[in-house]
């Protein structure tokens, strides 16, 4: 997949960024740093249509599982049946099923090209808190270990309640990306990661507040 048509505006925003951060403080291990999380923010801001549309459609498939597993209990002998009584329950309560990959597939492209981008900028030797030099890897595996937590957290939260064997499939399936992620990130940059753990912590807190506003919503 060719996304140099993304990475080039990205990498162009960015440094627009940062000239406007070390204009206040002209300190590149300051600078660089707080450019990251500012345009981890934006993104997140930008993207935050999608994300909100992907949140309420897993708070509607939570709000059905319990209907769901009865369906499938009633009819455990009669897969075909089950399946159709599953989707029936689909249409009544406005549930896509597909509504929560949807957006997320729109958003992979943007994703990767970010990946791209901060693995690729010139940092000019930067450093930024404990790390030594933003372009490589963080030599105190203090960003894995956040990576692997927040990349857990933000598909936790992202994932329908209930307790059907989709949920628990689900459940393993965020541990294993959480591992991986873990394990990609001693590898990877120490700007990359440190963007991916901000945007990590930003999509948990905007699906919590997303979802506290949806059940105000329903208790009203």
């Amino acid at each position: 997949m060719n996304l140099q048509f993304l990475v080039d505006p990205l990498q162009k925003f960015f440094y627009f960024i940062h000239t406007g951060v070390h204009t206040v403080i002209p300190n590149n291990n300051i600078s660089f740093g707080l450019a990251i999380i500012i345009f981890t923010i934006i993104i997140r801001l930008v993207l935050m249509p999608l994300s909100i549309k992907q949140i309420k459609s897993t708070s509607k498939m939570s709000a059905i599982q319990p209907e769901m597993k009865k369906v499938q209990e009633k009819y455990k002998g009669d897969p075909q049946k089950a399946q159709q009584e599953v989707m029936k329950l689909y249409k009544e309560n406005g549930v896509n099923p597909m509504g929560g990959c949807l957006p997320m597939l729109v958003q992979m492209p943007i994703l990767f090209a970010l990946f791209y981008v901060f693995q690729n900028l010139n940092f000019q030797g930067a450093s930024f808190l404990w790390l030594h030099d933003l372009t490589k890897a963080d030599p105190y595996y203090i960003l894995p270990i956040l990576s692997t937590v927040t990349t857990y957290f933000s598909s936790k939260v992202m994932q329908p309640a209930g307790d059907s064997a989709q949920s628990k499939q689900t459940s393993t399936m965020n541990t294993g990306m959480a591992i991986f992620m873990g394990f990609m990130s001693i590898k990877f940059a120490g700007a990359l990661v440190l963007y991916w753990v901000i945007n990590n912590v930003l999509q948990v807190a905007q699906t919590l507040v997303i979802n506290k506003i949806e059940f105000a919503k329903k208790e009203i």
